[in-house]
């Protein structure tokens, strides 16, 4: 009986996936599926890092001193709509990532131990990095 529920449910499923010759792939896709249409993203360049963003998206950023509500712009590194990926400077030449800082936020707490030993050298240090919130609002092409 359980084999033939899984014949049936193998049976009434899409071919959106076929079978591949290689033996470590298993399946290969025919088509783009509903979630990955209309796709647009950008990697941006922001505190020494690189996010990868996409509209309506919200993270945190190192700190950017901008005031609570005000409209911040980042130029992307790679932008990519669909089928079109955008990456030379040329191509980029225009595009732009707009966002609206949301808040200020500070990280984990992280604390430190230094000593030496035989001289009773001992010191202890704190730190707690300061995030900027950001929602990003759009991705622009140039």
């Amino acid at each position: 009986m359980l084999v033939s529920t899984a014949l049936a449910v193998e049976s009434n499923s899409t071919n959106q996936f076929s079978k591949c010759d290689h033996p470590q792939q298993r399946f290969v896709r025919n088509e783009t599926p509903d979630s990955m249409k209309d796709l647009m993203y950008a990697v941006i360049a922001t505190g020494g890092k690189q996010e990868k963003v996409e509209t309506g998206q919200v993270l945190n950023v190192e700190l950017l001193h901008a005031d609570e509500g005000s409209e911040v712009s980042f130029s992307p590194i790679l932008l990519v709509d669909d089928d079109t990926v955008m990456s030379t400077t040329d191509e980029l030449a225009g595009s732009s990532v707009t966002a609206r800082v949301v808040g200020e936020v500070k990280g984990e707490k992280i604390r430190g131990f230094t000593y030496k030993n035989k001289t009773n050298n001992r010191r202890r240090w704190g730190h707690r990095q300061r995030y900027t919130t950001i929602e990003i609002t759009g991705i622009a092409r140039g």
